[in-house]
């Protein structure tokens, strides 16, 4: 009788150990397919992002035209004053941001044009106190759309070097190249920093959503490019629509924050 019971006890764990590893195992899987399906989606499963205004530079830094400004040539459009230039800055100023690319982005708000003012023009030069040498020119056509463009200097031979300033102009021209009265423009100012390890760990921990840690450490280019860049990709996605929007009204571009992202130059 002794015999039978233990016998019938024994049973009855094997079952009950059984019933757990099955438990366990069904729980692993569950978990596996939601880390699965989160790497698999990173972006379309996060929570939305809130940032901050980026630190600016103090008094002495250089600074540049974020908003063009009025023309001083009649037949020019009145639009061409809302040119803007994705960038820091305190009102219609530019101020000195960071990037650690070698080759940066540089973005652009350019309102609706007419066929005779859609001859563009972009300038970067390196400074090194007094003296500025022109590192990249490239004239560009526009389409006239209205909307957001990008450009990207090609490498490696205009890359730039760490921790040296670069000088940046957008023009745009409704006359004559020549005269300053046919020619709307913003400017402002890049350096590259050195990628730190800290950074580097930040960025494979945010992938593919890295402009949350280059926003965090105030690199601004390239914060904006890898947004942009993901939210030109997938139009249609509330997560990177709110960051955008969220991004240029922390640094005071609201007004245009919406505006669709329309074309890319890579010259």
């Amino acid at each position: 009788m002794i015999r039978k019971k233990l016998l019938i006890q024994r049973i009855q764990g094997t079952c009950t150990i059984s019933l757990l590893i099955i438990s366990a195992t069904s729980h692993l899987q569950s978990v596996q397919a939601q880390l699965t399906n989160s790497i698999q989606n990173p972006v379309k499963n996060s929570h939305f992002q809130s940032f901050q205004q980026p630190t600016l530079p103090r008094n002495g830094a250089p600074t540049g035209r974020r908003k063009a400004g009025a023309g001083r040539n009649p037949e020019c459009p009145k639009s061409l004053a809302s040119l803007t230039a994705l960038v820091p800055g305190n009102g219609g100023k530019s101020v000195l941001a960071s990037t650690v690319a070698e080759n940066p982005t540089f973005w652009f708000y350019v309102p609706e044009l007419p066929e005779t003012a859609r001859s563009a023009e972009f300038v970067l030069q390196a400074l090194s106190g007094k003296d500025v040498e022109n590192v990249y020119r490239t004239p560009l056509t526009l389409s006239g759309k209205r909307g957001i463009i990008s450009i990207t200097p090609p490498q490696p031979q205009y890359s730039l070097k760490a921790n040296k300033k670069y000088h940046w102009y957008f023009h745009i021209y409704c006359g004559d190249v020549g005269k300053t009265s046919d020619n709307f423009y913003v400017d402002g100012f890049v350096q590259r920093q050195v990628l730190t390890q800290a950074l580097d760990s930040q960025l494979k921990t945010a992938k593919p959503r890295e402009y949350i840690a280059y926003s965090a450490n105030n690199i601004w280019y390239d914060a904006l490019t890898n947004l942009g860049q993901l939210r030109h990709a997938n139009s249609q996605n509330a997560t990177l629509n709110k960051d955008w929007v969220d991004l240029l009204n922390a640094i005071g571009l609201q007004d245009i924050a919406k505006e669709p992202i329309v074309q890319h130059y890579n010259e």
